[in-house]
């Protein structure tokens, strides 16, 4: 049995031509200044902001969001440095929307790339298309796991550059779906993370990517930030921690930045929901937030030095609510297990993680897998209607 009381499924399918389409049962389908000489009055500025953002709000209003997929860094080797200096943008009603958003675009042009894969005989053959983002000015490019799973070879091309560049995988993250890849090249145009937890709901935000590979530059799309925090189940397991767009993400998507009007990637494109014949979805897509970004690109440099990541074990067996209630279900506790010397017992209601949100077993499976053995966690549950917070140091798990 496992520690979740629970199989995961298969990771998500690479983007392809056509684009494959996931639909885990029972759930929706989850497929990246110059100021005048004279001061304004402070109404006239009023009023300029609210002419920005409304013409903001026009652009998102005309967004349909399609079937998914997936896609700042700037570093000396592996010390990870934020940068670039952001897009000034405007109160004084001296920029659009639209150039803001052409800036944004502008800004991550050289900084995005495709990604093309030749996927070995074994998982069926044929050809996928992702994006990529640039991390380092010496080659190290950032994706998505699943656009570069089980592939025999691997491409990238950069915007105005007619001939592909020979990439080689560094190292793949499947449980949080992102992947190192790296070209042999100097003077890359490094792109910029937004600080982790300056993300807001309903921010304006660009997605930029390569959708369905249709030919030249990357396609761009505006949207806002529609959620935060939200957990999802795919064929690889879970993803948690995710934001959720209505920016229209697309096949091809995958691997691309998520990005702010300063022209900082807040998140990494992975997935968007597809209605089918029991729920509708619209406008839904779901990207990596930086916050889980910075922290997984640290952990795949590591494993491309060798060192190999292993993820906590907290002993426990789950289910989810059928009450409408937030929270996952303890089942079983092993004995002796972090979650048996914590004080955990079956049928306590597990509601947070270190102060994350727990919305379901897949949310906290992958609470639990991003933490480390000998890394203590904070578990705050519901028991018989009551709140207790328990400590538990996880361990390795044991094969």
């Amino acid at each position: 049995m496992s520690d979740y009381g629970q199989s995961i499924p298969n990771p998500l399918p690479p983007p392809s031509l056509p684009p494959p389409q996931y639909q885990p049962e029972n759930q929706p389908e989850f497929q990246p200044e110059t100021r005048p000489a004279k001061k304004p009055s402070r109404l006239l500025v009023v009023v300029a902001i609210s002419a920005v953002f409304g013409l903001i709000g026009g652009v998102i209003g005309t967004i349909v969001a399609q079937e998914a997929n997936l896609v700042d860094l700037q570093t000396a080797n592996t010390a990870t440095q934020i940068t670039s200096a952001p897009i000034a943008v405007s109160n004084d009603g001296s920029e659009t929307s639209e150039s803001i958003i052409a800036k944004v675009a502008a800004r991550l042009a050289e900084s995005v790339v495709t990604i093309s894969t030749t996927i070995s005989d074994d998982a069926g053959g044929g050809r996928a298309v992702g994006t990529g983002v640039v991390l380092t000015s010496d080659g190290e490019i950032l994706t998505n796991a699943h656009v570069v799973a089980d592939a025999k070879n691997v491409v990238v091309r950069f915007a105005g550059e007619t001939e592909p560049r020979t990439a080689i995988v560094l190292a793949s993250d499947v449980g949080n779906d992102l992947a190192l890849i790296k070209v042999d090249a100097t003077g890359l145009v490094v792109a910029t993370f937004a600080k982790p937890g300056s993300v807001r709901i309903g921010d304006p935000v660009v997605a930029i990517g390569y959708a369905l590979a249709l030919d030249g530059g990357p396609t761009v799309t505006a949207g806002i930030v529609s959620a935060l925090k939200r957990t999802i189940v795919t064929d690889s397991g879970a993803l948690n921690s995710l934001i959720q767009t209505d920016a229209a993400i697309s096949s091809g998507n995958s691997g691309g930045p998520l990005v702010n009007l300063k022209g900082e990637i807040v998140g990494i494109n992975t997935a968007v929901a597809r209605g089918d014949s029991d729920s509708a979805a619209t406008n839904i897509g779901f990207s990596i937030s930086v916050d889980e970004v910075l922290h997984v690109i640290d952990q795949l440099r590591a494993q491309a030095k060798g060192t190999a990541r292993q993820e906590g074990f907290l002993g426990v067996g789950l289910t989810g609510r059928e009450d409408g209630g937030q929270g996952a279900i303890i089942t079983d506790v092993q004995p002796n297990s972090p979650a048996d010397l914590a004080g955990i017992v079956v049928d306590d209601i597990v509601l947070f993680v270190d102060g994350e949100p727990i919305d379901g077993q897949a949310g906290l499976v992958a609470a639990i897998r991003d933490a480390v053995p000998g890394q203590t966690v904070k578990i705050e549950i519901s028991r018989n209607g009551k709140r207790m917070t328990f400590s538990a140091t996880l361990v390795s798990r044991s094969n």
